[in-house]
């Protein structure tokens, strides 16, 4: 049996993140280090912000009741890869 360990990261908030922008300015680009594996970035791979949308829970439809959708007050940040020429991958 492998051996296991719990990830606990300490996960920012919004105001964390205001805090953290507040003098930066408004056409800075935001640039994202994503760790290789849970916690270790000292091999990340660099990304930059790209988007950013509301939580959606769905819920399909059951007997009892009718699908569902809520979206929550948390934010998911989506990362591409930074601007620069690749080789394209077949």
């Amino acid at each position: 049996m492998s051996e296991t360990y719990e990830h606990k990261p300490e996960v920012w908030t919004a105001g964390r993140l205001r805090e953290a922008l507040k003098d930066v300015p408004d056409d800075a680009p935001i640039h994202m280090g994503i760790a290789e594996d849970t916690g270790d970035f000292d091999g990340y791979r660099e990304g930059v912000l790209v988007d950013a949308h509301h939580v959606e829970n769905w819920w399909p439809a059951t007997s009892t009741s009718p699908e569902r959708t809520e979206t929550e007050t948390a934010l998911t940040l989506f990362a591409d890869w930074k601007p620069g020429l690749y080789d394209r991958l077949e």
